[in-house]
Order: C-alpha cells, then structure tokens, then sequence
C-alpha cells in the first residue's frame, strides 16, 4: 500500500514512510476484519447488556451454529474484545462478557449502524438505478 492510499494531504505524503503507511492499512484492515464481521459484531451488541453463557448466547443471536458462534467468541477473545472466564462445576460454567475494549468499539459500530439505517433508502435508490443502467 502506498501512503496515496490514505487520506494523507499531498504536502505530508512525502514524510509518510511507506512502511508506516502498510501498517495504518494493516492496522485498520485488520480490525475491520473483526468488528465488521456480521456475527462478530452481533455478539459484541448482545455483550453490551451483561456477562452472558454460550447457551444464552446461542439463543440471542438466533440462526448461528455452535461452531460458528465459538469460532466468533475465541476471535474476539484473541483480539480483546471478549473476556472468558471458566467456573469449574459439573459442567464446567463458561460465562463471556466485553472488555473494556469491548465497550469502546461500541460507539462507533453503534454510529456506523444508525448511519447504515438512516441512509438505507439512499443506497437501496443507488442500486435499483445501478442495476437499471448495467443490466
């Protein structure tokens, strides 16, 4: 990637080293991966009410299989999004709630949504008139 890739005005572009510029990108790209995952960013919106078990979870988010929701949680606990914590009975409880990290992506995903929502005529119009001229 090159520093042109970022919204670096013309006069700095020549002080960004091209390195730094592969990082930025790596850095937003790789938590975009994470949060703008659809499932990932469902279990952080039903983590913003409280600490929860799988089970719940399984039963909040609806349609997701139990290997996709543990494939979802162990990534968002690898990223720091997710705490786990194991209480050893029989069976073992395992409980997830957000991090503190957790809670801070939750403004801007939350803005994203609402903006998402309030232009969703807008993009809907923008497609119909897409598919009208390229069909």
């Amino acid at each position: 990637m090159r520093s042109s890739h970022l919204k670096v005005p013309k006069a700095c572009s020549a002080a960004v080293p091209e390195t730094l510029a592969i990082d930025v990108c790596e850095a937003v790209s790789d938590v975009f991966a994470r949060v703008g995952d659809k499932w990932s960013l469902l279990v952080i919106h039903v983590l913003s009410s409280g600490t929860m078990r799988s089970s719940e979870l399984k039963r909040s988010l609806g349609p997701i299989s139990q290997k996709v929701l543990t494939a979802t949680l162990r990534g968002l606990e690898r990223d720091g999004y997710v705490s786990r914590s194991v209480t050893p009975s029989v069976p073992a409880r395992v409980d997830y709630e957000l991090t503190a990290m957790g809670h801070e992506v939750l403004a801007p995903v939350t803005a994203l949504a609402t903006w998402a929502m309030s232009h969703r005529p807008q993009v809907k119009a923008a497609r119909a008139q897409f598919d009208i001229e390229y069909a």
